[in-house]
């Protein structure tokens, strides 16, 4: 039966419009949920550094209210008559819609220098905890309502969970592809709080056909669904297993995209909208696609994966490597959520069902978005839990285990080669690293012919994975420290000519530590990568101070290694602005750029968006802006509202350089627009390294200057490589406004 159907009978002539409008209801209030999200995220991104962690903490928050909407839902189902039931809802949607329209909630302004996601997650509570847990429990709620009626459809009310999940759908990509790009969050924030209004009114007129409707009929369905016996605990067990991992692997999968290109709702909502559209195929009666052909699938889709993460640049271009990570996620979480459907209860246990369902949805989100940033230094949960997603496959269970000889080799493997190096730091035998490799290559092809025996496909991912981590290839030192804002490494390379600071999958900074001969480096270290002498960045410093002839005042917003510090020169002021405590740590410590050049220079923490309002304005000559969260800038720090605390930070005859390099954004010409927006002048520099300059980690890297006049970018012209960039069109970025994808349309069509 299509949801769109009207039935033919229902118990009162109600019952021609009650189906329309129980679908309704059910799709307006899962639509209003699911663009929410992405909605307010964005709106708290310039507080926390628009970090991809950001996203993992908000999933969390999202996933706990649900569960706390469904365990309302369920105890007014259980507890209260019908009637008593509909009149206590409404009272908690009216009292949400006062806390309307969105908004960040007073007082939430500066967060602390540790224990972000705590204090993101009372952020949420505050600022939409009423309205989204208002809108959590009308799933459930609205679905038992149904239950209870005449309708011919009422012993299956899950035909409306369809229903809310293709509002969830459309509502999740209707943003990012045009809800974003065409309109603000004023208006935004505007409709929404309209469309909650009508929400009220479509739940009431549910409530209404219920009670209208409710009587022999909807008393024989309940009668019948009570016979069921109340799930067993294993059952329920499963239920909880089955949603963790689809969960968990939602939070990392997105965490791994949003990480090269933009913390953005572009990004944020694909994996959550695959994840959605699950709901939707499984929960069709006959499901959409077959669960023998999703099971089919997915041993080679994850073996994908565990090349990809083992080789990122195997696959080549990002489309491609995302292409296989959201292939591998959609497949798992249909294979999960398939055998949940096919494990649903009668309707009489529809609440408990949601209610366990969702509690596993919160185990596997908290897992991935706030303990495993806690307990990992490296980005573990994702490969853990594409292991835990083969154990559900079927034939997986400790009898199989124990019959399994081969299994139990495997698990011996596993043991000798990874725990010591994985709990000591030292290979066993050396002679392995050398073969890590063909080891993992091996054991992948394995896991593929052992796809019908899950317990040795999971120990061959475990064996294929691990040894990659643990067993490294290069000769080098390696070490990997975590925070909120993603995963930090710092390598020698295996020649042991530099020292890298790595984010994601982008260089950060490099320091020299032998010289052509093989002899230790002496004196002040050289600054290379995107800040070597060359480059535009230097070129900038140089430029202005040939023009001002004297030292100069440096304000730096992100720090990375310290490059820069080592272009300062006697008399020379310098501040860095950094939001990542382990960063400033790492620049310290591992690092001499700070220590040897900028000794007394002082490091300001926290979001630069922040920081750099507090204090004198008008000090810099020249203030730089540098913050990366992998190759992705976040996006509040190139806005309008941002270039005016820029513009309010330098001094007369100042400049603002911008490095804006990005692998899958053409970003120069917002930048252009932007200045224009306040009357400045703007040049862009696109500086191609050669093989051989690339080689001696002197990297290419695009900059943009803005400056109050032309003459404020004297020394700064075309014979420097600097030009001005069209931006007839571009709509300049705001807070509340930002295009994502027209970037990356823009990019691809240089």
């Amino acid at each position: 039966m299509s949801l769109a159907e009207t039935p033919a009978s229902l118990s009162h002539s109600a019952g021609r419009w009650g189906m329309a409008v129980f679908t309704g209801a059910v799709f307006t209030s899962a639509a209003l949920l699911f663009a929410v999200q992405p909605l307010f995220a964005k709106m708290v991104l310039p507080v926390l550094g628009g970090s991809p962690g950001v996203w993992s903490v908000a999933m969390v928050f999202f996933q706990a209210v649900l569960l706390a909407g469904y365990a309302y839902a369920h105890a007014l189902t259980r507890l209260l008559p019908l009637k008593g039931a509909i009149v206590i809802h409404l009272c908690v949607m009216a009292v949400a819609s006062l806390a309307l329209p969105l908004a960040v909630a007073p007082g939430w302004g500066r967060p602390p220098a540790d224990g972000e996601a705590l204090w993101l997650l009372g952020l949420f509570t505050a600022s939409i905890g009423l309205p989204f847990f208002a809108l959590s429990a009308n799933g459930p709620l609205l679905q038992a309502w149904f239950a209870r009626t005449g309708h011919t459809q009422a012993a299956n009310p899950y035909v409306l969970y369809a229903a809310s999940n293709v509002g969830s759908f459309i509502a999740l990509f209707a943003y990012p592809f045009l809800i974003e790009p065409l309109s603000t969050l004023g208006w935004q924030t505007g409709w929404w709080t309209q469309g909650f209004n009508i929400l009220i009114v479509l739940i009431a007129g549910c409530g209404l056909v219920a009670i209208r409707t409710a009587g022999d009929a909807g008393a024989s369905v309940e009668a019948a669904s009570g016979a069921e016996p109340a799930p067993a605990p294993r059952t329920i067990l499963g239920w909880i297993g089955l949603s963790f991992i689809p969960s968990a692997l939602l939070v990392a999968v997105t965490a791994h995209l949003s990480t090269d290109v933009a913390a953005a709702p572009f990004l944020w909502v694909m994996p959550l909208g695959l994840f959605l559209l699950t709901f939707v195929l499984v929960f069709r009666d006959p499901p959409a696609l077959s669960q023998r052909t999703m099971l089919a699938i997915q041993p080679f889709l994850i073996a994908a994966v565990a090349v990809s993460i083992a080789r990122p640049t195997l696959f080549g271009s990002i489309a491609l490597v995302a292409a296989v990570h959201l292939a591998a996620f959609f497949v798992t979480a249909m294979v999960c959520h398939g055998e949940l459907a096919a494990r649903r209860p009668a309707p009489r246990h529809l609440t408990a069902f949601y209610l366990w369902m969702s509690f596993g949805g919160v185990l596997g989100g908290i897992f991935a978005g706030l303990l495993a940033p806690r307990i990992f230094s490296w980005v573990v949960e994702y490969p853990l839990v594409l292991v835990l997603a083969v154990l559900c496959r079927p034939g997986a269970s400790l009898d199989a285990f124990r019959h399994d000889g081969i299994a139990k080799l495997l698990a011996a493997l596993c043991l000798i080669l990874l725990v010591p190096a994985g709990l000591i730091g030292v290979p066993p035998l050396a002679a392995l690293a050398v073969g890590a490799t063909l080891a993992t290559g091996l054991s992948l092809v394995g896991a593929l012919a052992w796809r019908d025996q899950p317990i040795r496909f999971a120990l061959l991912l475990v064996l294929a994975l691990g040894v990659i981590r643990v067993y490294h290839l290069d000769t080098g030192e390696s070490r990997t420290t975590r925070s909120f804002f993603g995963v930090h490494r710092v390598v020698v390379t295996d020649d042991g000519r530099f020292r890298l600071l790595q984010h994601g999958t982008t260089f950060h900074g490099a320091e020299r530590l032998v010289d052509a001969g093989g002899q230790p480096v002496q004196g002040p270290p050289e600054p290379l990568t995107y800040y070597h002498r060359e480059g535009p960045l230097a070129g900038t410093l140089f430029a202005v101070r040939e023009r001002l002839a004297r030292p100069l005042r440096i304000g730096v917003v992100g720090l990375g290694s310290g490059s820069l510090a080592c272009h300062a020169r006697p008399g020379d002021e310098w501040r860095y602005y950094e939001i990542d405590s382990e960063v400033v740590r790492i620049a310290r410590e591992e690092f001499s750029f700070l220590r040897r050049c900028t000794p007394n220079a002082p490091v300001v923490l926290g979001d630069a968006r922040l920081t750099l309002t507090e204090g004198e304005q008008g000090i810099y000559d020249v203030l730089v802006i540098d913050a990366f969260s992998s190759d992705s800038i976040p996006v509040h720090l190139l806005t309008r509202e941002a270039m005016a605390i820029y513009r309010r930070k330098i001094a007369l005859g100042g400049v603002i350089a911008l490095h804006i390099s990005n692998r899958h954004m053409h970003l120069a010409p917002i930048v252009t627009a932007i200045a224009a927006e306040h009357g400045l002048v703007a040049r862009i520099n696109n500086y191609v390294s050669s093989p051989d300059r690339v080689a001696d980690m002197r990297l290419a890297i695009t900059a943009a200057v803005v400056a109050e006049r032309p003459a404020d970018l004297a020394g700064l012209g075309e014979a420097q490589g600097w030009r001005s960039v069209e931006a007839a069109g571009v709509r300049p970025w705001t807070d509340d406004y930002s295009n994502v994808i027209g970037a990356i349309i823009a990019h691809y069509r240089k």
